[in-house]
């Protein structure tokens, strides 16, 4: 039954992201990252993980290139049906990746999750008591009980909804920003 609810939902609000222009996209994501530079947890953070986004995502890019040379920053690659965590060192690093073909880090493996201070986590949907609904492999959730880092889930003001469907293995976020 969940899982249905979660399969509607995510077509749902793909069917919405499908009408927003790339350049709103752009413009909504860097409210987001404003509101997420003016946070302690941010100021003080100093290995970040965060995504190299795909189209229909919050947009992460001038925000990965704006900060890696002040932090450490960390981006997931797809493996199998993990994560591998890599450290970003420049757009010139980076290589079209296997599972989802979006660019991947190439660079060293980073392979201390307990040491990530802030995770920036992309999601379909996210509600007010921070529950989180993914793609549906269950990648984020897997890593993110591996770390004990500050977790800020990321999304446009649509996909703010009154109730995700939450599994036993879903991981709570600590914090949710939109551009809202």
């Amino acid at each position: 039954m969940i899982d249905q609810e979660k399969k509607e939902l995510r077509r749902q609000i793909k069917e919405l992201k499908q009408k927003v222009s790339t350049e709103d996209k752009k413009i909504k994501s860097l409210i987001i990252f404003r509101k997420i530079e003016k946070l302690n947890e941010f100021k003080t953070s100093k290995t970040v993980m965060v995504y190299w986004s795909m189209d229909d995502e919050v947009y992460t890019h001038d925000f990965v290139l704006k900060w890696h040379k002040e932090k450490v920053i960390i981006l997931p690659v797809v493996k199998e049906d993990e994560l591998e965590l890599r450290i970003f060192t420049g757009k010139d690093n980076m290589a079209t990746g296997q599972s989802f073909g979006i660019s991947e880090p190439k660079g060293e493996k980073f392979n201390k999750p307990e040491d990530i201070d802030l995770v920036i986590v992309p999601g379909i949907a996210f509600d007010s008591n921070n529950n989180r609904l993914g793609r549906g492999k269950a990648y984020y959730d897997k890593l993110l009980k591996k770390t004990k880092a500050y977790k800020i889930g990321i999304c446009f003001d649509f996909q703010l909804i009154e109730s995700v469907p939450v599994d036993e293995h879903d991981v709570k976020m600590d914090l949710v920003i939109s551009n809202k």
